[in-house]
């Protein structure tokens, strides 16, 4: 048999195509011919398979060998092609049994001894391909976990190419690895408790973990600013299994299931440090587009310390995925549109010194050193903050106290129960978070009470707030309604929530 095709997957992002591999060897001077758009790293694979499979005991054809892969008009790139063409060429070779063969897509690198080595974005390609209506695939070893999460297929993962054609030819296989889906709700390694103090930069978490609000927290440096934002993941509910799969999938194709495990329900916590690119931020790359630290994000928090010093342009790059939840990157190889629906958290200095207070004497910046510092929080980026807060430097009581502040556990049982209120609220309906409440469902369906909109309208009317200001406050306000048990936001609440945005001190 000279002409043989296997399947395999090609990514954009979390979407995938599913790719036939067809391989032609014919007569002729000895040649390897790769078509359908492949990028370098897919051009390299005919030495990794050619000394795959020489070392396996396998016989590479010296003779005119095409491969194809099609649709020839998709760009298709990355190692995980590997494996499907060495198999093709295989099969063209010496005949493979078909019923093993067919609907059967196969994932991996391959390594010059033939072994199978791990490669980006299995999930997504996995769930393509299902949505396609495959329901086998052949993954590497170090790849089963992950793969796991696809408990609708079939996974038969696999840690060497001799394993591989063994069970083509044969169906046995040496062992069946059991993966135990023992999913992780929580993370041990932080708590609230360890926070000294700090009573309003507590609540304003729990604000924002409740309704999904942004956050800017602002005090000198060792107040705790970094320690509070670090620990809003923990009074986050456990993810959804379908948020889990899409986190899953956005950090498999970045590559970084190194540092989490496709198992764990916790919200992400991404942390670039504040020389980041936009690149870096909001994802691309030159070759193969990546996902950037707002995807990486999703559903979790997007944590930027020292956000005054960040580039030009770094932060307000942000503000189109703070809108949307998405973020579409385009290049010459065409846009790509990534999930990007995260909790911005900044921290930022008082001034460049760090020790202004508007109390004491120590800071020795000038009052146009401070006013230019903050200023390079762009005004159309602060209005997409919600919450505004002043966090005082930790003092001699705190520091004494024996007892602990409330853990992660006891604030994150509040926050559950707030967002089941919400939750039944929203029945039936394409949102879940208060800061997710479309405009007009905020001036017909979810009004304030009146009294708190005729506070919110004379603000508006002074024009000390935006309009998208006002949706802010509201939907802020519907989130302390949701904590306090009240059934429609107050007056009350509209003016704590106005407080919190403006960064008054109570």
């Amino acid at each position: 048999m000279s002409l043989a095709s296997t399947l395999a997957v090609s990514l954009q992002g979390i979407s995938g195509n599913v790719v036939t591999v067809e391989v032609d060897i014919a007569d002729g001077i000895p040649s390897y011919t790769l078509l359908g758009l492949p990028d370098t790293a897919l051009s390299e694979s005919r030495d990794r398979i050619r000394a795959a499979l020489v070392n396996c005991g396998e016989v590479w054809p010296h003779r005119k060998v095409t491969v194809s892969l099609s649709p020839a008009w998709l760009p298709k790139s990355g190692s995980s092609f590997d494996l499907a063409i060495c198999i093709a060429i295989v099969s063209a070779t010496i005949e493979l049994p078909e019923e093993r063969q067919s609907n059967l897509i196969f994932l991996g690198e391959l390594a010059l001894d033939g072994a199978l080595r791990s490669v980006r974005g299995v999930l997504p390609s996995l769930i393509a391909a299902y949505e396609s209506g495959y329901t086998t695939a052949v993954v590497p070893l170090a790849n089963a976990q992950e793969a796991a999460l696809m408990t609708r297929m079939n996974i038969i993962a696999m840690p060497h190419l001799r394993d591989v054609l063994h069970w083509m030819r044969t169906g046995e296989r040496s062992e069946t690895i059991e993966i135990d889906l023992q999913w992780q709700e929580s993370s041990p390694l932080l708590d609230f408790c360890d926070v000294a103090g700090q009573p309003q930069g507590r609540i304003a978490a729990e604000i924002a973990a409740t309704g999904g609000h942004h956050l800017l927290l602002i005090g000198p440096p060792g107040a705790g600013k970094t320690m509070i934002a670090e620990r809003i993941p923990t009074i986050m509910p456990a993810l959804r299994l379908a948020q889990a799969l899409e986190v899953t999938s956005v950090h498999s194709i970045a590559g970084s299931l190194t540092d989490r495990s496709p198992l764990s329900l916790v919200a992400p916590i991404v942390a670039p440090h504040h020389t980041a690119t936009r690149i870096a931020m909001v994802g691309g790359g030159a070759h193969a587009i990546k996902p950037g630290a707002c995807s990486l994000a999703h559903h979790g928090v997007l944590f930027i310390d020292e956000a005054p010093e960040c580039g030009n342009g770094v932060l307000d790059s942000l503000r189109q995925p703070l809108e949307s939840g998405t973020i579409t990157i385009a290049r010459n190889s065409g846009n790509l549109t990534l999930p990007a629906r995260f909790l911005l958290v900044l921290a930022a200095n008082p001034c460049p010194c760090g020790k202004f207070s508007g109390r004491g004497l120590s800071c020795t910046c000038t009052s146009v050193q401070v006013r230019r510092y903050l200023g390079k929080l762009s005004g159309p980026l602060l209005d997409r903050i919600d919450l505004k807060v002043h966090i005082d430097p930790v003092g001699r009581v705190d520091m004494a106290r024996d007892s602990l502040g409330e853990s992660s556990a006891v604030i994150r049982e509040r926050v559950i129960a707030a967002r089941a209120i919400a939750a039944a609220r929203f029945e039936g309906l394409p949102w879940q978070l208060n800061s997710q409440i479309p405009t007009r469902a905020l001036r017909t369906t979810f009004q304030l009470e009146r009294d708190a909109m005729n506070f919110l309208h004379d603000e508006l009317d002074r024009e000390r707030i935006t309009a998208r200001g006002l949706h802010k406050i509201s939907r802020v306000a519907w989130t302390l309604a949701d904590l306090s048990g009240h059934s429609r936001p107050n007056r009350s609440d509209v003016e704590q929530a106005y407080q919190l945005r403006e960064g008054s001190q109570s």
